[in-house]
């Protein structure tokens, strides 16, 4: 199963700057584990790098992200094409 997600990163922003990317990643997880229902969330090393393209203080205020159920019971993150 293959579903396409945009997920908005505006209230990380409030986050303090050094911390700002770290936090997009963890609320992208809890964002998949959420919809999906899954407790193990894998993050694609490009999406890791998408997030990361600015540095630690300015993340994008939206993503698009596909979300891959596994066999295993796992969901692979990837970026949206």
């Amino acid at each position: 199963m293959e579903r396409v997600y945009t997920i908005p990163l505006r209230t990380v922003k409030t986050a303090p700057s050094s911390k700002r990317t770290m936090k997009a990643v963890r609320f992208v997880k809890r964002f998949i584990e959420k919809n999906m229902k899954s407790e193990q969330v894998k993050i694609d090393g490009k999406l890791n790098e998408k997030l990361w393209k600015n540095g630690i203080r300015n993340i994008p205020s939206k993503i698009k992200v596909k979300a891959t159920a596994l066999d295993d019971g796992s969901v692979l993150v990837t970026p949206a094409e």
